[in-house]
């Protein structure tokens, strides 16, 4: 099985052809139902007619050439029908209910799955894309191919990026490197994982990318007799041990470089394991024969050997790793594996996957994706679109760290996780009480990053809570979620607290009794008229600074009884706040429409112009604007947000903070600045330091006055010579 996933090839889609699709089907499948593809095809033809793709090619190029991939990816009929169909629903006339009529209720379910729900209204672009992705992995549990169509239907998305605008191209590269490609790799889906990669980091920096090829074109280049020499001497060694091998030699791709470069601060000629080779062997036993072998050969790098066969990854994959100083003194990593494993490996799921007649998981697969039942349960309680996204982002990169309970149990998390997040995996509970953790009978502090092999026993203390700084280094999303809902009830019940004392003190000014008013008709229908559910959310909002409680008041006391009290006297201290927090002079933002209430921009993330954006209420302050996808912003109470937009009025310039990591060598810091300055940005602060190994850190303050002049200013920035990266900061 071999799917056409040559990056960058970009076929032309206006040949792929029908009967192309049907002669794949025909391959393996030779029972395939080809009447109901046709019939698929012809219906989905006269849904699309008249429509256009960006290219200008006519819209049906793209179901044909998404459900291509699925035939040759060796799915069954009906996801490949669902790919012909997958965009009827969504972007023509068709309901679900004629392709539930046409095709059956088992394809409506899929095409169902992997529609988008871009008929309904939401209230931002974030929430639409928190419930597009909670539908989408419903559909996964119920129906794991529903995300093999999404991914096919990405891919060749991806593949035509050219023919968007600039700015459509950078959110779908993004959401494509954040949240697609991890889910390929979590279905072990690899071919497909590295194509979507690859044209995603292209396309997102396009720069780095350029010197990243150019600097492989060298190398390959200059190591053209390598590969074989390697591959010569490991043959022989095996064929005098009659093992019968396939041994493969390959290149890392460049967003596996960039990411090495950019989290150990390295130059590319500082990447010693560009090069690399697969060993594929007949059985289990061969595997360990052919790793002793290699061992014998050349001499391996301490640390760096990993046994994925007798410890498969979540996705089910299998191979031993290994790094070894090769011939020339290069460093050479080895992956050994059978056939099978290998088929696994590339195509995950895709590799084994095969339905009856009326679908549904066989028993023996259920284990391999326990990873999506966890992924479901965590994210049940989460309603906050912008904590669901995060929820999503986070938990899609695999996990590779196992440790043990005290009773031997085997648990894994991501690299990086901490005690906190193996307290919350046990109970809720014991993550609130935590203060600290025994590491194989060693006591560490919350901090201590869980290694492979450690043994975890939590120490609680009754009286101990939570800390807003546990979420910064709580790596889980199931440990941050239950963190930050702490939190926000602590902020809740504060802010109903101080709503209740200055609405009881408001009406007390007037002569009422409060608790007599709140149990009044008049107030029920101020609750009514505002939407507002019961008591305890009137004294949130009010607590929180949505509501005055001057506004409350005037709508249960009569007009006389109001009048009878001069406006003189002192104000409620949320009154006093929102004098102090009202500014008439026009700002960069603007609050549901209005230009007079006082806005700060939120530090941690530095939003400006163009940046998607969302308002927080904050007593004293006005309105707080983070980012949406801002970290900080996540752990503040979903009932203070408020809607923001930027005012297209003004030509105020914000700061924005960028990172650069570069050579240390004289004149370099002279040329940043002098790219800085041709843009015309200004630089308000700086901080430069020396890391070692002659790189250099660069953080600088800058205004400008859109996210576009920012985006154009680090492309350029990109193309310095000695400048490795270029990265916004935003939290």
């Amino acid at each position: 099985m071999k799917a056409n996933l040559d990056p960058f090839s970009n076929p032309d889609s206006t040949k792929v052809r029908l009967e192309d699709i049907l002669i794949q089907l025909k391959e393996y499948a030779s029972d395939a139902d080809l009447d109901l593809v046709r019939k698929a095809y012809i219906f989905g033809s006269k849904a699309h007619e008249g429509q256009k793709r960006s290219s200008g090619d006519p819209y049906m190029t793209h179901p044909l050439c998404v459900a291509l991939l699925l035939a040759e990816m060796r799915m069954d009929v009906a996801t490949v029908v669902t790919g012909l169909l997958h965009d009827t629903v969504e972007d023509t006339l068709v309901t679900i209910e004629e392709i539930e009529t046409l095709f059956g209720e088992h394809i409506k379910e899929l095409v169902d799955g992997v529609t988008k729900l871009s008929k309904i209204k939401f209230s931002s672009r974030e929430a639409r894309q928190a419930e597009n992705f909670r539908k989408m992995f419903m559909a996964m549990a119920a129906d794991i191919r529903v995300i093999i169509v999404k991914l096919a239907d990405r891919l060749h998305n991806m593949r035509t990026l050219d023919f968007l605008s600039a700015q459509k191209r950078h959110r779908i590269a993004t959401e494509t490197l954040e949240v697609y490609a991890p889910i390929a790799g979590r279905l072990g889906i690899q071919e497909m994982k590295i194509e979507l990669e690859q044209v995603a980091f292209k396309n997102l920096k396009p720069e780095v990318w350029k010197k990243i090829e150019s600097e492989m074109l060298s190398l390959k280049k200059a190591n053209r007799n390598f590969i074989e020499e390697v591959q010569d001497m490991l043959n022989k060694e095996l064929q005098e041990h009659s093992i019968a091998a396939d041994v493969q030699g390959r290149y890392k791709h460049h967003y596996s470089i960039f990411r090495k470069m950019e989290a150990q601060n390295l130059d590319f000629d500082q990447v010693y394991d560009i090069i690399g080779f697969r060993v594929l062997v007949d059985d289990l036993a061969a595997c360990y024969t052919a790793l002793g072998l290699i061992h014998s050969l050349w001499r391996p790098v301490p640390g760096r050997f990993k046994d994925y066969v007798g410890m498969p990854k979540l996705n089910n994959y299998q191979s031993l790793h290994t790094t070894v100083i090769g011939p020339h003194g290069h460093r050479v990593e080895f992956q050994i594996r059978t056939k099978n494993m290998h088929e696994v490996a590339e195509w995950g799921v895709a590799a084994h996957w095969r339905y009856k007649e009326k679908s549904g998981m066989h028993q023996k697969d259920e284990m391999k994706f326990r990873w999506l039942r966890q992924f479901m349960e965590w994210q049940r309680d989460v309603s906050d679109p912008a904590e669901y996204l995060d929820i999503v982002k986070l938990d899609l990169f695999a996990t590779d760290v196992y440790v043990f309970t005290p009773k031997g149990d085997i648990r894994e998390f991501p690299r990086g996780s901490t005690p906190i997040d193996f307290a919350y995996s046990v109970h809720t509970d014991v993550g609130h009480h935590c203060v600290g953790a025994r590491v194989s009978g060693r006591i560490v502090p919350l901090r201590y990053e869980l290694k492979s092999g450690d043994t975890i026993e939590i120490i609680t203390r009754a009286d101990h809570q939570p800390s807003k700084d546990w979420l910064k280094f709580a790596k889980t999303s199931s440990a941050r979620s239950k963190i930050r809902h702490f939190i926000r009830k602590q902020q809740r019940d504060r802010a109903k607290s101080i709503g209740r004392d200055i609405l009881e003190k408001e009406f007390s000014r007037f002569g009422a009794e409060p608790k007599k008013e709140l149990k009044s008709n008049q107030f029920n229908k101020f609750l009514s008229s505002r939407g507002i559910s019961s008591e305890e959310e009137l004294m949130a909002q009010l607590g929180y600074g949505k509501l005055t409680p001057r506004q409350v008041v005037s709508s249960v006391l009569p007009a006389e009884q109001m009048n009878e009290v001069s406006e003189e006297p002192a104000q409620t201290t949320l009154a006093k706040i929102f004098k102090r927090a009202t500014k008439k002079s026009k700002g960069v933002v603007r609050v549901q429409g209005m230009d007079d209430i006082l806005v700060t921009i939120g530090r941690c993330c530095s939003p400006i112009p163009g940046d998607s954006i969302t308002g927080f209420v904050t007593r004293g302050r006005g309105v707080t604007v983070h980012r949406t996808d801002c970290s900080r912003s996540l752990s503040l109470d979903p009932e203070r947000r408020i809607d923001v937009e930027w005012d297209g009025r003004t030509e105020n310039r914000s700061t924005a903070r960028v990172k650069m990591l570069c050579q240390d060598k004289p004149g370099m810091l002279a040329a940043i600045s002098k790219e800085i300055t041709n843009h015309k940005v200004n630089i308000s602060s700086a901080n430069c330091r020396s890391v070692g190994d002659s790189k250099a850190v660069n953080t600088f303050e800058l205004g400008v006055s859109s996210v576009q002049v920012l985006n154009k200013l680090m492309s350029s920035l990109e193309k310095l010579s000695g400048v490795i990266s270029v990265d916004r900061v935003v939290s």
